[in-house]
């Protein structure tokens, strides 16, 4: 594990002050925006501002766990997005129309309802949560929110290229959000595989590892480093996308 559950939270909280600041000034019509195509196929930008909020209500919803559950593990609990492609579309079209009178205020309302939440289950990481798709740790889950929010507001910046600045200091990112993210993902790989590598680029491996840039050896490359100089980076294709 990269970090602890109150990194992780603290993370989590800036990272959402980051993304709803950015996200504010361009109004609930996202400077017209709000209907076009986003970077996710078959979504809108509105629709991937509404996945904000569901994502979010992933946290709220959680309880204590029943005594001696077993956790899934970090990289089970985000491999089941894969499998339940569909379902989250339409859920999150559902949502964004029913939210679509004022989706800020109610992205806002439901992340500060998980932020409450996660305050509410207390300190101890190790502590195993019923969340909506299995038992978990509530520090992967917590790690598991931060990739969402992390992963959905690179694809908001994507989306809204030309319409809204997203570099330099109006980047949404906060970069230890992003090198947390990072070094999470980059541990589910190590895990799987063995090997001994290292992050070059943060931003560059989470869109890799997310799935938001298409596999290539050069990119890859760009992206981490073997940590000894005799050792090379590892072909990574039957592994990536993790998301």
């Amino acid at each position: 594990m990269t970090a602890d559950l109150a990194q992780i939270s603290t993370a989590l909280h800036t990272q959402w002050t980051r993304t709803r600041s950015w996200l504010e000034p361009l109004g609930d019509d996202l400077l017209g925006a709000r209907d076009r195509p986003s970077v996710l196929d078959g979504w809108t930008t509105g629709e991937l501002v509404a996945h904000l909020a569901r994502a979010m209500d992933a946290l709220a919803v959680c309880e204590p766990a029943p005594a001696g559950t077993v956790p899934m593990t970090l990289a089970e609990y985000l491999g089941t997005s894969p499998g339940r492609v569909d379902e989250i579309a339409s859920t999150t079209r559902d949502l964004a129309s029913e939210i679509s009178a004022s989706p800020h205020a109610e992205v806002e309302r439901r992340a500060a309802a998980a932020l409450r939440r996660l305050t509410e289950l207390g300190d101890d990481g190790a502590l195993v949560v019923q969340a909506p798709r299995g038992p978990v740790s509530l520090r992967d889950m917590t790690t598991s929110r931060l990739v969402e929010l992390v992963v959905h507001t690179l694809d908001l910046t994507a989306s809204l290229e030309g319409v809204a600045a997203s570099t330099g200091p109006s980047d949404p990112i906060d970069r230890g959000a992003l090198t947390l993210v990072a070094e999470e993902l980059l541990d589910i790989v190590v895990r799987r595989g063995g090997w001994s590598i290292e992050l070059v680029d943060a931003r560059r491996w989470v869109r890799l590892a997310a799935g938001r840039t298409r596999y290539d050896v050069d990119e890859l490359a760009a992206a981490i480093s073997p940590r000894y100089t005799a050792g090379g980076v590892p072909d990574l294709g039957r592994l990536l996308p993790l998301l």
